[in-house]
């Protein structure tokens, strides 16, 4: 078959494109690459940024420069990035707010999570602990449920926010095991376990390395985890899934960068970060605080955030949740 002018000049097009972005992405990088941090130094997503960009920095030869862009749960970040430059010279470091229950809580967002970024792989994902005051008399999850099905408004739980990850998870549950419980949101996740140790609440969901040392020491009792499976760093504590079907909830991170960034740039982004991840010192020191590691493929992640958005804006929408 004789091919046309015209389709050779496409066909020559193609294979100069495809071939541009091999040397691209053999060459990158070239110069420091920025990573957009939407919040500020010190808490879970910032620790993760600097280890990975450590790693990232000893791969490539070129500085990973942590940027803290706090504000607007994490609004001024993320739009940050979405005007970056498609070079691969910044990603984001985004969250299940960022990335997903921001859909589901905010009246309009100036960016869309999966028009305007190119999604590298998930990083980490963190389930919640179920915690009680030992002054809560029970020993399990399904004591507890039994007790607060037998007090109907009388128990109060503690989440980091209105709309943030602790609150949606614990929306789900409460919908799931029909249960009337008092919500009593706090300005984050430290606040919240300062007053469960007051014992101004009864109980609270909280990440699994901000509990530990406190249930350790008989402060706090842990009753459940949010995830399908135990915890290979608290083997106690049951999934909640087992005393309610399906129920699963998860606070997690990835990366993303710009949208259009090359894909031979995404990929030897992916292959250096699952790298890193695997790596014995950061995987031994996140399984022991609880985290699951991830290292999925763009593709894979890309229906992870998906999932997420439909997942929690249908428990938003049920719960009748208003973020101001």
């Amino acid at each position: 078959m004789r091919l046309t002018r015209k389709t050779r000049v496409l066909i020559m097009l193609v294979s100069a494109m495809s071939a541009a972005g091999a040397v691209c992405a053999q060459n990158y990088p070239t110069k420091p690459i920025r990573a957009i941090v939407p919040f500020v130094a010190g808490g879970p997503t910032d620790i993760m940024a600097r280890a990975l960009g450590q790693k990232l920095t000893m791969a490539f030869g070129q500085q990973v420069i942590i940027d803290n862009r706090a504000g607007g749960g994490g609004l001024i970040a993320a739009t940050m990035a979405k005007e970056a430059p498609a070079d691969g010279y910044t990603i984001f470091f985004g969250t299940i707010s960022t990335l997903a229950t921001n859909v589901a809580t905010k009246a309009k967002l100036p960016y869309d999570p999966l028009r305007d970024y190119a999604p590298i792989t998930l990083t980490a994902s963190n389930p919640y602990f179920l915690v009680v005051h030992p002054a809560v008399p029970v020993n399990s999850l399904k004591e507890f449920v039994a007790l607060a099905k037998a007090k109907p408004g009388q128990i109060n739980f503690a989440s980091s926010g209105t709309g943030g990850g602790s609150h949606l998870a614990m929306e789900m549950f409460r919908s799931m095991a029909k249960l009337d419980m008092v919500h009593i949101p706090y300005k984050g996740s430290g606040q919240s376990i300062t007053e469960l140790l007051a014992r101004q609440v009864q109980m609270t969901f909280v990440q699994p390395s901000i509990t530990i040392a406190h249930a350790k020491a008989g402060k706090l009792r842990v009753l459940a985890v949010t995830s399908k499976q135990r915890l290979a760093s608290w083997k106690d504590a049951p999934p909640i899934a087992d005393a309610v079907p399906g129920y699963e909830a998860t606070s997690w991170q990835g990366v993303v960068a710009p949208a259009k960034t090359p894909r031979p740039v995404i990929d030897r982004l992916h292959a250096e970060i699952v790298k890193a991840l695997n790596a014995p010192d950061l995987h031994g020191r996140l399984i022991a605080e609880g985290t699951e590691i991830g290292g999925i493929s763009p593709e894979a992640f890309t229906r992870h955030i998906r999932d997420e958005i439909a997942k929690w804006t249908k428990v938003v929408k049920d719960a009748n949740i208003q973020v101001e």
